[in-house]
């Protein structure tokens, strides 16, 4: 008795092939065998598939039915045995990822260089952009995106939730103790304070703040403004202004008492961030195991 699955596969190859001859040159049987597995699907199910002629064949209504069902449980089959066989590979290959500039220059280096020094057959080519990329289009494998995930109703991509982009207000001792120490964010605006440029040239210069459950706007005074986070934060070492920061930026400098936390006792501005990558149940271990290590690395807080 001829194997179900392999007459399967036989079946939608003569089909896609048009002919049992040229179906067996692409599965390396003889045109005979093609029509023996062919036949057995018939007896089995007691229909006819296929219409034979002595130059091709065409499908029955009731053989196009169950071709396109065969279609299906192929390729679900064929997902499975990839997902088997993802377990047992070795990541390897270059993996090409987009981050925004900030989060990828301090958060994600950190990371990946870990990553691969666990993974030694991987290489990385890392992007970073604070505009957003299209996957597909620019060659993109993951894409962390802060914001607005922008997936919509796509099923062709997933976006994993991490855990929020969270920004700090701060300033250097010398600049509180000549300005005072503000109280409330409000005060803010008589403050000098340090802009930050996005690409699109807006000026990130309202920032709202909270505490039990209210939300504070302030617009604050720019005096000083640029479009990289290591220049505020030398510029914010330098006395320039209050600094609002990414938290693992200023992290270092806040332990060491180069930096002071302003307002504690509010909650600054946080930004939901997602790990994007394609909905493709057959990605390769590279893909699967960055995934899995980074939603873990930068997991939500419980």
């Amino acid at each position: 008795m001829l194997d179900r699955f392999k007459s399967m596969e036989v079946f939608v190859a003569a089909v896609d092939a048009g002919s049992f001859a040229a179906a067996a040159a692409q599965t390396g049987m003889t045109p005979q065998m093609v029509a023996r597995y062919v036949q057995a699907l018939e007896d089995r199910l007691h229909v006819r598939l296929l219409t034979r002629t002595t130059r091709r064949h065409s499908l029955t209504e009731l053989g196009r039915q169950y071709y396109e069902r065969c279609v299906v449980v192929l390729r679900e089959a064929a997902a499975a045995d990839a997902l088997a066989l993802e377990a047992m590979a070795e990541p390897h290959g270059q993996l090409r990822i987009s981050a925004p500039y900030e989060f990828g220059s301090l958060s994600l280096v950190d990371f990946t260089i870990d990553f691969m020094r666990r993974h030694s057959k991987v290489e990385v080519d890392l992007r970073l952009s604070d505009e957003r990329v299209s996957l597909p289009d620019d060659g993109i494998e993951a894409a962390f995106r802060i914001g607005d995930p922008g997936v919509g109703d796509s099923t062709s991509l997933i976006a994993r939730p991490l855990r929020p982009y969270r920004m700090v207000a701060c300033a250097s001792p010398g600049y509180l103790a000549q300005a005072g120490i503000p109280e409330h964010p409000n005060e803010l605006s008589t403050r000098a304070c340090i802009g930050f440029v996005f690409w699109n040239r807006k000026v990130f210069n309202e920032w709202i703040f909270r505490k039990d459950g209210e939300s504070i706007p302030v617009r604050v005074n720019c005096r000083f403004q640029v479009n990289g986070a290591p220049a505020q934060l030398r510029a914010a070492l330098q006395g320039a202004g209050i600094l609002l920061a990414a938290d693992d930026l200023i992290r270092a400098d806040l332990e060491a008492g180069n930096l002071v936390q302003v307002l504690p006792g509010f909650e600054g501005p946080s930004r939901p961030m997602h790990l994007i990558y394609p909905a493709d149940r057959q990605r390769t271990a590279k893909i699967g195991r960055f995934v899995e290590e980074a939603v873990r690395r930068f997991a939500p807080s419980p």
